[in-house]
């Protein structure tokens, strides 16, 4: 979810906690901190006076959090241009996922928590890469080697499509197109898809195995 400016205060999914949770400006006797900034700038199209940063708390288990707002001497009114932690989802991976894999998709994860989008995305399309190089797709550029797994039902024709379109796509955006900024919505679908390869190589891994064998991909 993206982080809502509500009352001084911020609701988004904590990292820590992984809960929908406030972050709050103050607790019952002093507010927490803040920086202020006396200039007047242009902010999504509206002028302001002032660029306040205001550090939080999460209310379930106390992560620090911070908030920067644009306001005109009414804080509980500005607008938040941005929050750390980014909140991102971390998702599952099966436990039978090679090391070397399973780190290259956390730092992916790790770059969405900071806002990181194009080098979230990189990493993601890496992961894809890597997986399937770890499985015996060692011929050809990525595109090739996402569609032999698809012709060889390793992963469904609707994977190979998510594959292709919100994974290796965007990363070659990234990696070899001009710079253009990328969404959190690209990124979060990147990351669902590239999870879901994960699934499909490691989940039921025994199954995948003896496919695998069959078509000469790995001893």
């Amino acid at each position: 979810m993206q982080p809502k400016f509500e009352n001084l205060n911020v609701k988004a999914r904590c990292p820590d906690c992984g809960a929908v949770t406030t972050f709050e400006h103050r607790d019952a006797s002093h507010e927490f901190g803040h920086v202020l900034l006396d200039r007047q700038h242009q902010f999504g199209g509206r002028t302001f006076n002032r660029i306040i940063y205001l550090l939080m708390r999460c209310a379930n288990c106390g992560r620090g959090g911070l908030a920067k707002v644009h306001d005109n001497g009414q804080t509980a009114t500005g607008e938040l241009e941005s929050f750390l932690p980014t909140p991102t989802d971390y998702l599952g991976i099966p436990q039978g996922v090679p090391d070397g894999i399973a780190a290259e998709f956390r730092e992916a994860e790790l770059c969405a928590g900071v806002g990181a989008w194009r080098g979230s995305s990189a990493l993601f399309r890496s992961t894809l890469e890597k997986t399937l190089k770890a499985n015996g797709y060692m011929k050809g550029n990525l595109e090739d080697k996402v569609d032999e797994a698809a012709r060889e039902g390793v992963i469904t024709a609707a994977l190979q499509n998510r594959a292709h379109e919100d994974v290796r796509v965007l990363g070659n955006d990234v990696l070899h197109e001009e710079w253009r900024a990328i969404t959190p919505e690209e990124t979060e679908a990147s990351h669902r898809y590239t999870q879901r390869i994960l699934e499909a190589f490691y989940d039921d891994r025994l199954v995948v195995e003896r496919l695998l064998k069959q078509k000469g991909r790995i001893p």
